[in-house]
Parts: structure tokens; C-alpha cells; sequence
């Protein structure tokens, strides 16, 4: 009988060979057309024989009778009697139970390990870098060692600078796609709005991000745009940053092996001051969200009630399993070529994705170093130097006290409303704390791998929970242990739990079409953007026709920008909580007033879902507008 096993015929002569080799051979379970096969493994490259002998012992083809007893003589020949009396010895049930602990157990283990053959011989290839050999065959000490040793053959494998290149490769692959993929393009009212989407397209075809970013702003401009004729040259200089910088970041590991990453840093516009903005580090970042964030920071900066222009950067780096010594050198690398750009008057980075108090601290002691004075702070201050120590939780702070403006308008209030969030960083945890002194019902957090909620709702305590959990690299799931009324669900959006408002706070376009469906029939009525464009097209369209309320993230996000400048201009006043969300309440009042403003004055509706959306946009574009034709054409 044969089993197919990646294209390699097995035949039932094979077990004989088996009961032989078992106390040498280690065994891996691959699943194929529905069926369970227990294959075993021989020595590894660095065993001399691996060049010349099959890892499955048998050639891909049937072999004959005549050949089969051959092979058998040979190997008995090769074991010594104790060996064998051992191998004989474990019976059928024994191995099943292995086979059954390696499937419940072990699974997640060996996702990266295939069959398949290669120059006529069966090996065990690594399923992202399609090689075999010493670093890329499965656990050396066999089914019977421990989980421990199961795992550190893993890590050796995903160590090893094959498999770090394949990632590389990868990942530039799954970049290509996203790039090349087609763009949503909007239907404008207008043609002449419609024309400056189409030049940005023409000028940048492969940047998704960006075009969706830019089409989002002319869609809630186009009733400026078409009054006035000087809107249009006005907003094709505003789509070219002023300066884009792409620079290499060489660093090494602890284990002396050097990496390159690429870093990127878009000072988008300085017409109203100088540059504010976040860095990112994520495998993900290229310059097509670079310069979507340094857009948005831009209209952001504007709307704040400071004179500020927009910028934003980061790098395809992952800090995630990183050392904080790799961490260390990365920050020291990328601030080698950064700090020329940089300055009080210049451009100051704040906090972003993967960029949190370890990386901001390890970024601005490189840049003192190299500068020879610490002239302000970087917008992310800490305890042992100089700023408000409220600056992290401005921003999901501030994302709270505009949803009450907003309830207010309609004579209603946060406190018992179910509130669903997404993300679990600092935002995220700063809009639950905020959610509770309000008294709200705050029930989901989640994860690049699922969410979490809680029908009994957070509180302090397990937010405080909530975050042991996330400061020890632990999934959500684990919170699900402790609290009997709260689920983890894998690979799913917290969009459809029933909620009265919606916080948005992971990453750009995490809600998409079925997604803002979910919400419309969940019954959310509010949705206060928290992250950078969370809303693909199509789901703006689904929210806007539902006629659901939306906060834009340029508007509700101003408070991190409102600290930020705050601490560094105040730096040495000590604010008590109090006064300091004081400040932020009356900025952020602020804020809601001039977009609603801006919103009436050009002919929109307060009740309308997307007035808050067009006078954002509108009030931001008019002061960076005005200065543009002050200063002429720079």
C-alpha cells in the first residue's frame, strides 16, 4: 500500500525498517488529503551521512522485494542487538499516544516544516525558505524531549540567516502585492476635485495609502475646492512633500550578525511652523504610509490650537523578539542619519506604533550625544527628563472627551453606554480608563490575532491586569483564564459586539466594508476614529449611508499634539492631573467648535453623520491655505 506523503510513495515494508531504526530516528506527524502519517527523520547535515542517505531511510520509488531485504539486512547489520531488542520493544499503543501528544501539543510547533523531495530523496523543508539543512530540519532531540528542547530547536531555526532572508523576501513579496493591488477610487461631485485625485494617481500610482488618504481629503474639501479656483493649485503643491528622506539602518544582532533596514522620515509641510510627528516601527512600514501619516499629521497639526506643520517616519523594523541591547544599537542606527533633520525648530518625533518609552529613550540619548545639547525634548517625555507626565494618556484621553462633546450636542452622556475598542496599546488603555471615570461599559480590547470581551465590562483592576498581560508578551486569551465571563475569539474584529459607540484604535483601514456592517447591525450610532484612517472607502460609505456619527481621527486625535506641544514649551512647570486635563478638555472643545464651525459654514448640516469629517478637514486646509499664499510660491 502506498501513503502519499508530498509527492513520495511509501511503501508497507517501510514499518519493517522502522522497528529497526526507531531508537535512532525521530518522528513528525505531517497531515495530508485528510490523513494523519507519522513520518521519521534521520541525522542532520551535520552528521556525514546526511549527503548520501534519505531522512525518510527509503528511495522515492517502490522498491523491489529483492532490494527491500537487501536494505534490511543492511541496516540490522549496522545496529547493535540492544538496539534492536529496544526498538522492538514499544508497542503500537505506545506510539499512538506520542503521536496523539505531538498532534494536541506540539502542532503549532512544526507549521513551519513540509515534505517534499529533492534530487530523489525525501527531506524536511522549511516552509518559508522552501531550503533544508542543519537549521532547517525539525527538533534534534526527538518526540520524546521536552516542550523546552521542541522550542529551541524553533528558535535556532528562526535564527538561523536563511530563514531571516526568506522572511525578508517575503515580506518585500506581501509589500508588492498590496502596492500593485487596485485602488478604490471615489465618485466626486465635482470634476475639478476629481482631477487632482487623478494627477495624484498619475504621480503615484503604487502608493495605496496615500492615494486613499488623499482621496478622503478632497472628497471632504470638495465644496471649497469648487468655490474657490485657487483651491485647486493651492491643494496640488500641499500633495508634494516639501522633503522625503529614505536612508539605510545597518545594526547587529546579539548574535554579531548584521541586519539593514530601511528608515524613513516625511517633513510633509512647514508652512504654519515647525514639524510634529509620529515614528513607526513595523515590518509593514514603507514610504507610501509614511507619507500617508505625515499627510494626516499635517491636517492634524493645523486643526491643534498651535502653529505646528506635519511629519511622520518610521521603519520596516520589528521590534518585536528583539533584545533591548538590538533595540539599543537600531535606535543608535537610525539616529545616526535622523538627527541631521531634527530639532526644537525643525522637526521633534513623537510615539507611534512599536515605538514606545524603551525606543524614545534610546533615540533622543543618541541624539543629545550627537548634537551636544538637549534643546527641548522629543514628544514623549518620561520621568527622569524634562515634560508632562500625562503626555501618554493626552491622546486616549482626548479621544474620550470628544465623544462627550459630542453626546452633549445631542443631550446625552458616555455613562452607561457599551463601548467597543480595538488595539490594546497605550491608546487603547488610556480611552478604558477614561471609559470608566465617565462611567461607561467598555467590553472589547484586541490583538493582531483576535479580540477579547468582556460582557461584565473592565474596570481598573483589570485593565491593570489587561496590562501584566501585555507587558509580558502574553496573548489576550490568557485574561479569558482568569475571568469566566470573558471570551477570546481568534482571528475576528470586535465589530460585531452589540456597542453604543465604537473606538477604532489599532491601525489604518482595520474596518472595512463587512466590518462597518457589523457595526451598523450591532447598533453603534458613534464612531470616534483613534488610529490614522481606520475606515477603508468602502466602509465609510457603508457608515455614512447608516447615518452613523464620525469623529475624524484629525479632530479627535489632537490631544497627543496638544500635550506635546505643552511639555515642551512649559517643561518646567510640574501639572497636577487635574490641571493638565483641564488644558486638554478646553483644547479639545476647542477643536469640536471650529469643525463644527467650519462644517456650517459651508452649507453642511450639524445632524449630518459626516459633518464633524468635511469641517475638520475644511477648517485645517484654510489655515494652511492662507499661509501658503502669504508666504508665495516656496
Amino acid at each position: 500500500m502506498l501513503l502519499p506523503v508530498g509527492g513520495v510513495g511509501m511503501t508497507s515494508t517501510m514499518d519493517d525498517i522502522n522497528l529497526i531504526q526507531q531508537a535512532q530516528r525521530h518522528h513528525l506527524v505531517v497531515r495530508e488529503l485528510g490523513e494523519e502519517i507519522d513520518l521519521e527523520i534521520g541525522p542532520g547535515d551535520d552528521d556525514p551521512s546526511f549527503a548520501h542517505n534519505s531522512l525518510l531511510g527509503v528511495q522515492p520509488h517502490e522498491s523491489s522485494a529483492k532490494e527491500h531485504a537487501e536494505n534490511k539486512l543492511m541496516m540490522g547489520s549496522q545496529l547493535s542487538n540492544e538496539d534492536q531488542d529496544l526498538s522492538k520493544g514499544q508497542s503500537a499503543k505506545r506510539k499512538k499516544k506520542v503521536v496523539k501528544r505531538w498532534r494536541e501539543e506540539w502542532a503549532d510547533t512544526y507549521k513551519w516544516a513540509y515534505v517534499d523531495v529533492k534530487d530523489g530523496t525525501a527531506r524536511i523543508f522549511c516552509s518559508v525558505c522552501r531550503e533544508y539543512g542543519r537549521k532547517h530540519r525539525r527538533n534534534p532531540y526527538g518526540n520524546e524531549g521536552s516542550r523546552n528542547m521542541q522550542m529551541s530547536a524553533l528558535e535556532e531555526h528562526n535564527n538561523s540567516l536563511l530563514h531571516k532572508e526568506a522572511l525578508r523576501l517575503q515580506q518585500a513579496s506581501k509589500e508588492k502585492l498590496i502596492v500593485d493591488k487596485p485602488i478604490y477610487v471615489k465618485a466626486l461631485m465635482s470634476k475639478t476635485a476629481g482631477s487632482i485625485v487623478e494627477a495624484a494617481l498619475r504621480r503615484d500610482p503604487h502608493e495605496a495609502e496615500f492615494i486613499q488618504s488623499v482621496q478622503e481629503m478632497v472628497h471632504a474639501l470638495e465644496r471649497v475646492i469648487s468655490k474657490n479656483s485657487n483651491s485647486v493649485n493651492t491643494m496640488e503643491r500641499l500633495l508634494e512633500p516639501e522633503r522625503t528622506i529614505i536612508f539605510r539602518v545597518p545594526w547587529v544582532d546579539d548574535r554579531g550578525e548584521t541586519h539593514v533596514n530601511r528608515g524613513f522620515r516625511v517633513h510633509f509641510n512647514q508652512t504654519l511652523g515647525p514639524c510634529r510627528g509620529g515614528l513607526r516601527f513595523h515590518p509593514s512600514m514603507n514610504l507610501s504610509i509614511a507619507k500617508f501619516l505625515s499627510f494626516e499629521q499635517t491636517f492634524k497639526n493645523a486643526l491643534s490650537p498651535y502653529r505646528l506643520g506635519g511629519s511622520s517616519g518610521g521603519s520596516d523594523f520589528d521590534p518585536k523578539g528583539k533584545s533591548d541591547n538590538e533595540i539599543m544599537r537600531f535606535c543608535q542606527s537610525f539616529m545616526n542619519e535622523m538627527y541631521r533633520y531634527l530639532g526644537p525648530d525643525k522637526d521633534l518625533p513623537s510615539e507611534e506604533m512599536g515605538v514606545g518609552t524603551r525606543e524614545m529613550g534610546y533615540l533622543y540619548g543618541q541624539y543629545r550625544r550627537l548634537t551636544g545639547h538637549s534643546q527641548g525634548s522629543f514628544t514623549g517625555p518620561r520621568v527622569n527628563w524634562p515634560g508632562s507626565s500625562l503626555r501618554t494618556e493626552a491622546t486616549g484621553y482626548g479621544l474620550v472627551f470628544f465623544a462627550q462633546l459630542m453626546l452633549a450636542d445631542m443631550n446625552k452622556e458616555l455613562k452607561g453606554l457599551r463601548c467597543a475598542v480595538s488595539g490594546s496599546g497605550k491608546i487603547s488603555m488610556h480611552v478604558l480608563e477614561k471609559l470608566i471615570a465617565y462611567g461607561a461599559l467598555p467590553i472589547t480590547v484586541s490583538d493582531s490575532n483576535g479580540y477579547l470581551v468582556d460582557e461584565d465590562g473592565f474596570d481598573f483592576m483589570k485593565i491593570s491586569f489587561l496590562r501584566d498581560i501585555k507587558a509580558q508578551n502574553r496573548s489576550l486569551r490568557d485574561y479569558s483564564k482568569t475571568y469566566a465571563r470573558s471570551k477570546y475569539y481568534d482571528e475576528s474584529k470586535p465589530w460585531n459586539e452589540r456597542c453604543d459607540v465604537a473606538f477604532p484604535c489599532a491601525s489604518q483601514n482595520e474596518i472595512d466594508q463587512s466590518d462597518a456592517i457589523n457595526l451598523v447591525n450591532s447598533g453603534c450610532r458613534i464612531l470616534v476614529e483613534g488610529s490614522n484612517m481606520p475606515c477603508t472607502p468602502e466602509a465609510i460609505d457603508v457608515l455614512r449611508k447608516a447615518s452613523v456619527l464620525v469623529a475624524p481621527s484629525m479632530a479627535a486625535g489632537v490631544g497627543g499634539v496638544v500635550a506635546g506641544e505643552l511639555e515642551l514649551k512649559e517643561c518646567n512647570l510640574n501639572w497636577s492631573p487635574e490641571d493638565f486635563e483641564s488644558k486638554l478638555q478646553e483644547a479639545m472643545k476647542q477643536t469640536y467648535q471650529r469643525a463644527l464651525k467650519s462644517a456650517t459654514d459651508f452649507g453642511y448640516q450639524k445632524e449630518s453623520p459626516e459633518s464633524l469629517v468635511h469641517g475638520a478637514a475644511i477648517s485645517a486646509f484654510l489655515t494652511i491655505a492662507s499661509s501658503m499664499a502669504d508666504q508665495g510660491c516656496v
